[in-house]
C-alpha cells in the first residue's frame, strides 16, 4: 500500500530488498571500488532512508573475484565461491563506510562468522536493524557455494518478508533477447515468473527465480545508472520490468 511522506512522496513498499551487482561498484575502471560510483550511490540511498523506506541490500563480488568463472579455469568450485564470498564482504565494508559518510546508520550482517568486521546473519536481529531504520547489507552469499548472490538476494528478501525485489542492472528491464546484441529486442513492462522460467530470459538463476515465485515476491529489473530511477520505482512509477 502507498504511504504518503513529509516531502510529498508516496512510496508504494515499505520494506525492499535491493540487489546490487558487484560491476556498478567498480564503474568505468571495471575491477575494484570506483570511490565516485560508491559515494553516488550512498547518496541516493540517503534520500530513500530520509523517506522511512526500510531498506536491505545484497552486493555481488564480480568486481573482485568470480566464484565460476574461476571454477572454470580449473579451480576447486567450493573453495571459488568461497572466495567470492570473502568478495562481497570486502564491498558490503565499502558501501557500509560510504553510508555512514553520509548520515546513514548501517548494519553488515555476515553469512560466514567474521565478528571483527560484521554481525553473525541472524534473520530477527536483522528485521530489527530495519524496524529501528538501519540499512543493513548481507554479505558473504548464504555461506554455502553454489548458491548465486542473486538467490542469496531472493533468499534474504523472503526471509525479512520484503515487500518488493529491485534488482539494480546496467539495462532498463527486462528483454526477450540481449539488447547489447539484438538492436531489434523487445523491453517488457510487465512478465510473469513462470514466462522467464519458459522462455529462458536472462534475468537471475532459476533457484532466485523459483524462490520469488513461490513466495509471490515481486521484483523490478531497473537501470541503476539512471540518477533517481530507484526513487521513481519504488513509488511505483513504470520504472524498467515487474516481474510477478
Amino acid at each position: 500500500m502507498s504511504e504518503q511522506t513529509a516531502t510529498g512522496y508516496s512510496y508504494k513498499y515499505r520494506r525492499v530488498l535491493l540487489k546490487l551487482s558487484g560491476e556498478h561498484l567498480a564503474g568505468e575502471q571495471g575491477y575494484g571500488i570506483d570511490p565516485r560510483v560508491i559515494s553516488s550511490l550512498a547518496a541516493e540511498i540517503s534520500r530513500i532512508k530520509e523517506e522511512g523506506v526500510e531498506l536491505a541490500i545484497t552486493v555481488g563480488g564480480g568486481n573482485i573475484f568470480r566464484g565460476l568463472a574461476a571454477s572454470t579455469e580449473g579451480m576447486d568450485r567450493s573453495q571459488a565461491d568461497y572466495i567470492g564470498m570473502l568478495a562481497t564482504v570486502m564491498n558490503s565494508l565499502a558501501l557500509q563506510e560510504a553510508l555512514e559518510r553520509v548520515g546513514v546508520f548501517t548494519r553488515v550482517m555476515s553469512a560466514i562468522e567474521m565478528s571483527a568486521v560484521a554481525e553473525t546473519y541472524i534473520r530477527r536481529r536483522a528485521i530489527r536493524h530495519l524496524e529501528k531504520g538501519r540499512v543493513v547489507i548481507f554479505a558473504a552469499g548464504t555461506g554455502n557455494p553454489y548458491f548465486t548472490t542473486d538467490t542469496t538476494a531472493a533468499l534474504r528478501a523472503c526471509e525479512i518478508e520484503a515487500d518488493v525485489f529491485m534488482k539494480a542492472t546496467k539495462v532498463d528491464g527486462v528483454y526477450d533477447s540481449d539488447p547489447s546484441i539484438n538492436p531489434n529486442a523487445t523491453r517488457f513492462d510487465r512478465v510473469s515468473y513462470l514466462e522467464v522460467l519458459t522462455h529462458g530470459l536472462a534475468i537471475m538463476d532459476s533457484t532466485a527465480i523459483s524462490l520469488c515465485m513461490d513466495n509471490k515476491l515481486p521484483l523490478i529489473v531497473f537501470n541503476l545508472g539512471v540518477p533517481g530511477n530507484m526513487l521513481r520505482a519504488l513509488c511505483g512509477e513504470a520504472v524498467g520490468t515487474v516481474v510477478y
